[in-house]
């Protein structure tokens, strides 16, 4: 009877159950850890979602101007990937591992919705024909599409392998080979001023491509079956 006292007992406001940490539980002075950890976690999102939300302005600007349906594919897709920082941010506020799975599902589910927007479009130029406009511009925004996902992988991978977050592995991945599909854009331009317009629909197909690609890895890392 008097090993359950201690247990009987209401909990005070700032006390936890995982005394066995230490005394986490009635030090004051001490941060939890989940508590660190959601605020680390808000830190790698925040982030990360600047750096693309710059990148999808910056190439929605010159799409405005180019007309390029690769360039399209790819700015759907980075927009698409910064918008996944609200169901993940949402995650890491509650800190809760069951929102964090579903967070990770959100994102795999944007990634996907991406794809098939970016098909589409992209089946629509080829039946209807229209080559995009001021190259050196189109160059320039996927230079910027490498870039910005280069920089927002490495934050996402970072903070998802220190925080062991499968949702920001899967984002990182994803955020890194957004960098070879921006890549693409900068091919279409070269392909398109050698004088064959025709490339430009073609490659954005091969973009939704390796959208769908990343959607399979990305749902495998998030519902565990992708760990070594």
């Amino acid at each position: 009877m008097t090993a359950d006292i201690g247990h009987q007992h209401p909990v005070p406001e700032h006390a936890h159950h995982d005394d066995h940490g230490g005394g986490h539980g009635h030090s004051h002075g001490l941060i939890d850890p989940s508590i660190k950890r959601s605020r680390e976690g808000l830190r790698v999102v925040g982030v990360s979602l600047a750096l693309l939300g710059v990148t999808a302005a910056a190439q929605t600007a010159i799409y405005v101007a180019t007309g390029s349906v690769a360039l399209l594919a790819d700015l759907i897709h980075n927009a698409g990937d910064a918008l996944t920082a609200v169901p993940l941010g949402a995650a890491f506020l509650l800190r809760s591992d069951r929102a964090e799975r579903g967070a990770g599902r959100a994102v795999v589910a944007t990634i996907l919705a991406s794809g098939i927007v970016a098909a589409v479009v992209a089946v629509d130029r080829i039946v209807h024909p229209l080559a995009p406009k001021h190259l050196l511009a189109l160059t320039l925004a996927g230079a910027v599409g490498v870039l910005g996902n280069a920089i927002a992988a490495r934050v996402r991978l970072r903070g998802g392998r220190r925080l062991d977050s499968p949702a920001l592995i899967a984002d990182g991945n994803h955020a890194r080979s957004d960098a070879i599909v921006s890549a693409g854009v900068i091919l279409s331009a070269m392909v398109v001023a050698l004088g064959a317009p025709i490339a430009d629909p073609i490659i954005g197909l091969a973009i939704t491509a390796l959208i769908l690609r990343i959607t399979w890895e990305s749902w495998q890392t998030v519902t565990g079956r992708g760990h070594h």
